[in-house]
């Protein structure tokens, strides 16, 4: 009787239920462990290794794996050696059996740099006009003086290329013009046409003189040389302009360390990437994820929202009504890429056309509107994440009780009245949680953006200061094709692999974040429209 009783109370699976939720939990915490310990150890300086080997060979470099070696008993060491100009690769294994000795020199350099990769190595010159290129004690002093001299003759050279930036958008919007008047019929020594052409060449020529002026001083600064050597006393010349960072990481402090995690925590945030997106910042990216959620969600939550209402609350129980459910449901499991397909059929080739063929016939066949940008992709995004908010809005107006809303009729509450101050401010939490489920996916999701707008690297913002500051019509960067890019594209996968963790650590971090807001709306919105509080 016992057993009976427990078979049909369910209790076996409530248990089978509880063991299958921790089972998950486990395997998401393992899988967002994973992804942070690897992110976050990118960034972390590692210690750099001097491998002597019995014939004689050394290699300087860290090391970044240890593995059983294939087909044999012995196991070895995945060693980033760096000094990708010096032996065309990143990496090198070494086989620990035929290792004499390792040591961690205290002054062997770290040195990034804007191209090809990292270099490990010694300091042994510094040339550069005005100081003294032999190597004694106070080389280091010279490299750090040279380092500054860099520093702040880049920092001026910051104010000429806002100039150039600046006269570059001047002259785009004068051939803008110029296209225009010459669409219409003007021709070049007409009165309208002719100032803008003289308006023209001054920009050009005040252009030529700044580039030219730019160029004499970065030459300048490149002028400067430091000279390192690798494991086996080959000299590497780096010039001093290309250096992002020093470090010496095996003399470093945990204190010191801390300090250089935070300078690239910084830059990671903070700054444009570099290396073919291997290295550097993430900033256009991350802009650009976010951007796209926010757009997507101007349309998409609005549209699903009304959808829902209507089909909920005013449109007739029939077959037509059947229908578009049957079909919203469809929606929402339609691979996303045909999704992309139809964005670009409609919303780039079809909208953006036209767009461009009514407003910007004098810039064709050079498209504005009519290729692939912020807000083609965000229409697309919205497009498939509507569903999501239609079905989510649906149930959770399907469960506001019908008491509640005959009360509000009875104390004489119209239609209206009844849907906008009782039943959607009821029914807010459900559709704050089909919206969670909607932004979580459009930012997640790859396959659409790239034939609707993403690219590898934009040239700039959609947001900035030049008239309207909001340009949806750009192109931009995402995460997570970002992700796919440096993971997949590359052609040094070895040396994406720790961009490819800290690009994912970022993308789950906005996920988490801007669901994390939602979900605390929602839970204030549950707690002030709750059933038992009205």
């Amino acid at each position: 009787m016992p057993r009976n009783r427990k078979r049909s109370d369910g209790e076996g699976f409530v248990w089978a239920s509880a063991a299958a939720l921790a089972f998950t939990l486990l395997i998401t915490f393992t899988l967002i462990g994973l992804v942070l310990f690897n992110g976050l150890s990118a960034l972390w300086p590692a210690d750099i290794t001097l491998v002597t080997m019995q014939n004689g060979d050394r290699h300087l470099g860290e090391i970044t794996a240890r593995e059983p070696k294939p087909d044999s008993d012995g196991e070895r060491n995945q060693l980033k050696t760096g000094n990708r100009d010096l032996y065309g690769f990143d990496f090198r294994w070494i086989d620990l059996r035929e290792v004499e000795s390792m040591s961690r020199p205290a002054d062997v350099v770290r040195v990034e740099r804007m191209e090809f990769g990292n270099v490990y190595g010694f300091l042994d010159a510094v040339r550069a006009e005005g100081l003294d290129d032999s190597a004694d004690q106070y080389l280091n002093g010279r490299f750090a003086t040279l380092r500054e001299t860099v520093a702040a003759g880049l920092h001026e050279l910051e104010d000429e290329e806002t100039q150039i930036l600046s006269l570059s958008k001047a002259m785009q919007s004068v051939d803008y013009r110029l296209q225009k008047l010459r669409f219409e019929g003007g021709q070049d020594g007409d009165p309208d046409v002719a100032p803008w052409i003289r308006e023209r060449a001054r920009l050009s020529e005040e252009l030529s003189q700044v580039v030219e002026s730019h160029t004499l001083q970065l030459d300048a600064l490149s002028e400067g040389k430091v000279i390192f050597l690798d494991a086996v006393g080959t000299e590497i010349e780096v010039a001093a302009v290309d250096v992002v960072r020093v470090c010496r990481p095996n003399a470093m402090s945990v204190v010191a360390k801390l300090g250089f995690f935070g300078d690239k925590l910084r830059e990671l945030l903070l700054e444009e990437p570099r290396e073919a997106n291997t290295e550097g910042g993430l900033f256009p990216a991350i802009f650009g994820t976010v951007m796209l959620v926010f757009v997507m969600s101007i349309f998409s939550f609005p549209l699903g929202v009304l959808a829902a209402v209507y089909l909920r609350e005013y449109a007739s129980d029939g077959i037509l009504v059947r229908i578009i459910y049957i079909a919203v449901n469809n929606l929402a499991g339609v691979p996303s890429i045909v999704y992309g397909i139809f964005g670009l059929g409609f919303f780039v080739y079809g909208v953006g056309g036209s767009i461009d063929q009514l407003f910007f016939p004098e810039r064709l066949p050079t498209p504005t509107f009519g290729t692939g940008g912020l807000l083609w992709a965000s229409m697309t995004l919205a497009i498939l994440t509507v569903p999501v908010v239609i079905v989510a809005t649906d149930e959770a107006l399907g469960a506001v009780p019908r008491g509640v809303r005959e009360s509000s009729y009875a104390l004489g509450a119209t239609r209206l009245q009844t849907l906008t101050r009782v039943v959607l401010p009821m029914a807010s939490p459900g559709i704050m949680t089909g919206f969670i489920l909607a932004m979580a996916r459009a930012a997640g999701e790859v396959a659409p953006l790239m034939i609707t707008g993403v690219v590898k690297l934009a040239p700039a913002l959609p947001v900035d200061g030049q008239f309207p500051y909001i340009h949806v019509d750009r192109k931009f960067m995402h995460l997570g094709f970002h992700i796919y890019d440096v993971g997949f594209q590359s052609p040094n996968v070895e040396a994406a692999k720790p961009m490819v963790y800290v690009t994912t650590l970022l993308l789950v971090f906005i996920v988490l974040a801007m669901s994390s807001v939602a979900i605390w709306l929602r839970g204030r919105m549950r707690r002030r429209y709750s059933v038992n509080t009205l």
